[in-house]
């Protein structure tokens, strides 16, 4: 038995390997410190911190929409409603300015044409998906995903916005996240010490943002200032309300180094810790190895390609970020195979889904053999 800080990869869909490698490391009587996550890693963090147990993550995972029978996770493609756009952000928008700039017909004829047009295509579930795209930074809404990760809160008896301070003092586990800021171009961690005020559940939010997949999200002035210690241990407030978010993962879809060092800018979002007070375990989804009898994915939805193009670059770049850090530090890499499987392949068959659970459980065997 062995006590470990944990850190997740993103990878969307594929995280799904992580509840496999859970339940291996939790039978081999191995328990956690720190936890830390990105994306899909941010949300199996998260919910690790929350209580949830291998068991009950694999419950939560494999369930299906009674309505339709798709898996619960499909929902989270959910396209925006016509309520998500403000009278200001149609009357702003990129369209009305072209349709102005290109002299369409009956502008300045016909009161407020352009945007009675935009309102007419917005009936239509694909405009709306392609007016948040432009406007918003994504096509889905990912509402549907927040609401579901405050469900699972609310389970574990916390309030489904409940705060980073209050998750700590509730669970007693130390749980942080990866965003990032665009505003400021730079990889913000989320946790009771940074961000004591921000709802748990819209943290998770942000960190799953894959740019044009889903909208970006904006610090709100409620959710207070971003806290770092500096070099001599004391308090710097940063403001962040009107900032944009996306996917931690454009910065460090891995973030080991936020456990395995302990330089002055991880002190300031991690706290000071004893570095020998519980080892190394980063869970690293490997796309380059094939999952044992599955086979390439092809549920990708036509209007996604663009984005799951965008994805496939992003994972290039920061794995790059990562690639210095992943190899100091290698013995401390539990490697899952999830290649074959697609970072939205949010509707896979209970089967696809069965075999990823099993590439992670036999990948975590493997590794603790050694």
């Amino acid at each position: 038995m062995a006590l470990y800080d944990l850190v997740f990869e993103g990878g969307g869909a594929k995280g799904m390997a992580f509840v496999g490698a859970l339940e291996v490391f939790k039978q081999a009587g191995h328990t956690h410190r720190r936890i830390v996550g990105t994306s899909a890693g941010a949300i199996t963090a998260t919910l690790t911190g929350a209580g949830y147990s291998p068991e009950e993550l694999f419950t939560e995972c494999t369930k299906t929409d009674p309505a339709t029978g798709n898996p619960v996770f499909a929902s989270f493609m959910d396209a925006p409603v016509e309520s998500d756009f403000t009278k200001q952000l149609i009357e702003g928008c990129e369209t009305i300015a072209l349709m102005k700039q290109a002299g369409f017909p009956f502008s300045g004829m016909l009161e407020n044409v352009e945007e009675k047009i935009i309102q007419a295509l917005l009936h239509l579930e694909l405009y709306r998906e392609l007016f948040s795209f432009n406007e918003c930074g994504g096509f889905y809404a990912g509402d549907k995903a927040l609401n579901w990760f405050r469900d699972r809160l609310v389970q574990k008896g916390m309030a489904a916005d409940v705060t980073w301070a209050d998750f700590a003092k509730k669970t007693g586990k130390d749980v942080s996240v990866v965003t990032t800021d665009v505003t400021d171009k730079e990889m913000v961690v989320l946790n009771a010490r940074t961000a004591p005020n921000v709802p748990v559940a819209e943290s998770v939010r942000m960190s799953m943002s894959i740019p044009f997949v889903w909208r970006e999200m904006i610090w709100k002035p409620e959710w207070g200032t971003y806290r770092l210690l500096n070099g001599s241990g004391q308090m710097v407030e940063r403001v962040k309300a009107g900032h944009i978010f996306v996917d931690g993962g454009v910065l460090s879809n891995f973030p080991l180094r936020l456990i395995a060092l302990s330089t002055p800018d991880v002190v300031a979002v991690m706290g000071p810790t004893d570095p020998n007070g519980a080892g190394n375990l980063g869970l690293y989804l490997d796309a380059s190895v094939m999952v044992p009898g599955a086979d390439v994915s092809d549920t990708i939805r036509p209007r996604l390609r663009a984005a799951d193009r965008v994805t496939r670059l992003i994972d290039t770049l920061t794995d790059s970020s990562d690639l210095a850090i992943i190899r100091q530090y290698e013995s401390s890499v539990c490697r899952l195979p999830v290649g074959g499987y697609g970072t939205t392949e949010f509707r896979m068959s209970a089967e696809r889904q069965q075999l990823l659970i099993n590439s992670g459980k036999t990948a975590m065997q493997k590794y603790l053999a050694q």
